[in-house]
């Protein structure tokens, strides 16, 4: 996973070496998502971001990333370091969450299938 900051260990074969990252203009657009549908295989990880809208029933997926197990792993922990870093300079990031709501960047209950 790329970080902006250098997270390379002594352990990383690539230490050192340098990447070169093309952003093309449609993707430096980015794409909102408020919700994320995570499925996996013993081989995959796939995540789904789309958004919904109050009062639409319905909700397009905007796109879908497809990873390895130890990729999604990696992208959890950078994910977590960056949110420290973040709250670190601008405050604990509050989740604010009606109970009632099931959908969203929501964890499934124990033993609850997903999809």
């Amino acid at each position: 996973m790329a970080n902006k900051e250098d997270n390379m260990t002594p352990n990383n074969p690539q230490q050192g070496q340098q990447i070169n990252i093309e952003l093309g203009e449609k993707e430096a657009e980015g794409i909102y998502s408020n919700l994320a549908i995570i499925t996996h295989s013993p081989a995959e990880f796939i995540i789904d971001f789309t958004r919904i809208v109050p009062g639409v029933p319905k909700a397009k997926v905007h796109a879908r990333i497809i990873t390895t197990p130890q990729h999604a792993k990696m992208l959890m922990k950078a994910l977590k370091e960056n949110i420290e870093k973040y709250e670190a300079r601008f405050g604990e990031v509050i989740i604010d969450v009606p109970q009632n709501q099931n959908f969203g960047f929501v964890t499934p209950k124990k033993d609850e299938k997903v999809n």
